[in-house]
């Protein structure tokens, strides 16, 4: 792989605006060779032509050392410099700038050229990545005292009675032993070359104790001795750790429901520390999560640092292959020097966290400590591979045998077909909306890392735990097949005539299949990716309860993929009534007269859309957003589009449809308006790609403008359902699965630009990493607030 690529697919997605535009550079580069190539001198003719050194004496074999100093007035060519790097101070911050030497020689003003957007770029990248190195130093100084407090925090919670002075100086020499005990067996379990290039005293950001690690390996057996006396002169420049709590209190990090009716109501909620072990389990796992994103920030800003030093030291060595001039090392001689290549404040971060991590979360075990540091990257298993297509294999032979089945029997002329459609088909049909809805989530995922949308991050996924398009696929064919294999056993249109009904297994098929989805789903073994079900049933929980909780982005995701689904969870709603007051052995109910049921279809499908109103009132009411504000008013009209259009279909009369019409219309053009500009961030007339948006992914604006085409096309679908225009002499039934699958469609490809256009919006803030709640607060961080 060429570097040029190699470089690209290393980058931080949010961060690309700050690397070095190593694409551009080359272009630069390649001018320069093309103007030498056309002002290069023709060839002489008459053969080939010896180089002037083939006539230069002969040095022999043998190295013969000439001691003599070259004069002052006969410098060697090949040591004139080319350019000269200087900094400067501007504004108060230092830049460097490059001056070619050899702006006389043919040519010359497109190497100028290039030495200025290099210094551009040059600049650019260490000024963003002095910038993050303040970011994470006072990050730093943030989780230092966090540390101090979880350390007070558990002394205090191993002896709620407090100690007196001398079991708390044996306590606090205790743990300056366990502080030197981890790091000697740190320093052990390194390599022999990481340990050379490290100071093991400057390892531990948080010491329980006084310093150890000065000492020398003979005086380690009488630090017990003068424990007692180095912890009085410590008192003056840093408090004890039971004092600190004095000053100290809770963070409510985490939003329920409990918590957001008390701020409605103005309840003061309770930061008082309490100390016992529940609490002191949750302070541990809130300080772990923060410990483990602000490694991943160190990891990625040591790596931001090392792929452009090696960018520059590459385009620099094209740069003296081009032009035979030795401008390289004078230039990375300058990189080397600069912030970017000589600043060991992250390195060294890194390993006091490393250090702190394993003592204080892994009980000194490093193995443990970096396998949650670094987790491990998910492979590729090839029998994930195997099964997704096997399982394909599987549903596409049996939609085949389906369909011959259906023709070859003429299933669908016989005469229970009203009666088999108008039951047996909306419990199947649920199956169809849901592995539709996973298949178009696969290919948002496939298409995600194909242009490398950062989804992982902005849905929250824990690192290492989201599905791949392989996943995804397989977990859909599986179901389909299932689902397929349930239809073919089922695919009866008579009665038996002994029995005068079906049979019951057959009949019940559909029931097991539901149940059997919902265990899986609920399952709580680690199989069958619990953290991604887990994920879903929070996230699903959320929803459910809004606006008790705070409303991120996976809550409001999902809430819009459900409005999505109106007619699948219909199909639950007509589940529990046939097998519950139906008679499933003749194929018999009366839900669609039931007053119950069809109160319930309102419900049912108001809900998704309900959820999707509160969260966006949630949001106006704490982030003061208009925006907010007139996106609930478009769920409302929705809900109220969607009630008028149902009380249609079950109350036909011309009033009915004349609301439902203007209503839907109503509802169609701002959701479309919605989607095209808020959603996507499209149809905007200054931008540079006109009617789009300035940064985009896909190199192809046709497939913006034939997305926009699509999105309107099928809002519009539902048109069908209200004038009921006869297609191709199809079921009621039929209709509906198409348009609501049309629908499910229209939301896939809604999935992919909505995604895209918040990873853009997070490219253009460089927010790469989420914000962890910290579990304290101390008094003069409210005085600061204030």
């Amino acid at each position: 792989m060429k570097f040029g690529k190699e470089f690209a697919s290393q980058m931080v997605p949010e961060w690309q605006e700050a690397y070095m535009d190593y694409d551009f550079l080359k272009t630069l580069l390649k001018e320069i060779h093309g103007f030498k190539q056309r002002t290069k001198p023709p060839a002489t003719p008459g053969g080939l032509k010896r180089k002037m050194t083939l006539y230069r004496a002969f040095s022999g074999l043998v190295q013969r050392h000439n001691n003599q100093p070259t004069t002052p007035s006969s410098p060697d060519i090949e040591d004139q410099r080319p350019i000269l790097v200087n900094s400067v101070d501007r504004d108060g911050s230092r830049s460097y700038e490059t001056t070619f030497l050899m702006q006389a020689d043919e040519g010359g003003e497109y190497e100028l050229v290039f030495f200025r957007r290099l210094d551009d770029e040059f600049n650019k990248v260490e000024k963003f990545y002095r910038s993050k190195v303040e970011e994470v130093t006072k990050e730093a100084e943030i989780l230092n005292k966090q540390m101090d407090a979880l350390i007070a925090f558990r002394i205090k919670v191993e002896n709620p009675q407090g100690w007196s002075w001398e079991d708390r100086s044996g306590e606090m020499t205790r743990l300056a032993s366990d502080v030197a005990a981890s790091t000697a067996a740190l320093a052990a379990s390194t390599p022999a070359g990481a340990r050379a290039s490290r100071r093991v005293e400057r390892m531990e950001i948080i010491e329980e104790g006084p310093s150890i690690h000065e000492d020398s390996d003979e005086d380690k057996e009488d630090k017990v001795e003068v424990q007692k006396p180095v912890i009085k002169q410590s008192k003056g420049r840093k408090p004890a750790p039971l004092q600190i709590l004095n000053r100290v209190k809770m963070n409510n990090t985490l939003a329920t429901p409990r918590s957001t009716i008390k701020g409605v109501l103005n309840v003061p909620n309770h930061t008082e520390l309490k100390f016992n072990r529940e609490n002191l389990k949750k302070v541990e796992n809130q300080l772990k999560r923060a410990f483990v994103e602000f490694y991943q920030k160190l990891r990625l800003l040591k790596s931001f640092s090392f792929l452009n030093t090696l960018a520059f030291s590459k385009i620099m060595k094209k740069y003296d292959k081009i032009t035979s001039r030795n401008a390289a090392k004078p230039y990375m001689n300058m990189v080397d020097n600069s912030y970017l290549g000589s600043s060991e404040e992250v390195t060294k971060l890194l390993e006091r966290v490393e250090a702190t991590f394993i003592k204080h979360f892994a009980n000194s075990n490093r193995s443990k400590g970096m396998s949650v540091l670094r987790p491990k990257a998910r492979k590729q298993r090839h029998r994930i591979t195997f099964s997704t297509g096997f399982f394909a294999g599987c549903t596409f032979a049996l939609i085949v045998a389906l369909v011959l089945i259906i023709r070859t029997r003429n299933i669908m002329g016989q005469d229970g077909r009203n009666q088999y459609m108008n039951t047996m088909f909306p419990l199947y049909s649920l199956f169809g909306f849901v592995v539709l809805h996973m298949i178009m989530y696969a290919a948002n995922v496939y298409f995600w890392r194909r242009y490398r949308v950062n989804y992982a991050f902005i849905f929250g996924f824990k690192q290492g735990t989201e599905l791949g398009y392989r996943e995804v696929l397989l977990v859909s064919f599986g179901l389909a097949a299932l689902a397929l294999a349930c239809v073919l056993s089922n695919l009866d249109m008579q009665m038996d005539p002994k029995t005068m009904d079906y049979q019951a297994f057959t009949e019940i098929l559909p029931l097991i299949l539901v149940v059997l989805v919902f265990i899986i789903l609920f399952l709580p073994f680690n199989i069958l990716y619990r953290s991604s079900r887990y994920f879903f049933l929070v996230c699903l929980f959320h929803c459910i309860c809004a606006p008790l909780y705070k409303v991120t982005l996976p809550d409001f995701f999902l809430a819009d993929q459900l409005t999505s689904q109106v007619q699948a969870l219909r199909s639950l709603e007509f589940y529990i009534c046939y097998y519950g007051w139906g008679d499933f052995r003749h194929r018999q109910n009366s839900c669609k007269t039931n007053d119950v049921f069809n109160t319930f279809s309102f419900i049912i499908a108001v809900i998704p859309y309900w959820s999707r109103l509160l969260q966006c009132l949630r949001r106006l009411f704490e982030e003061k957003a208009p925006e907010q504000g007139y996106n609930g008013l478009k769920y409302f009209i929705t809900i109220v589009a969607l009630c008028l259009r149902t009380a249609y279909s079950l109350n036909k009369g011309i009033g009915w449809e004349v609301s439902a019409v203007i209503f839907s219309v109503a509802a169609a053009i701002i959701g479309t308006y919605w989607d095209l500009v808020h959603d996507w961030g499209l149809l905007k007339r200054n931008s540079k790609n006109r009617w789009l948006r300035d940064k985009l992914l896909i190199p192809n604006k046709s497939v913006y403008f034939g997305a926009m085409i699509l999105d309107v096309v099928l809002r519009f679908a539902w048109l069908q359902t209200v004038f009921n225009f006869n297609l191709f002499d199809l079921h009621r039934q039929t209709l509906i699965t198409i348009v609501s699958s049309l629908e499910i469609i229209r939301r896939g490809i809604w999935n992919f630009f909505r995604i895209e256009n918040e990873h853009l919006n997070n490219v253009g803030k460089y927010r790469a990493f989420k914000s962890v709640p910290l579990p304290f607060n101390y008094d003069e961080d409210e005085d600061k607030d204030e």
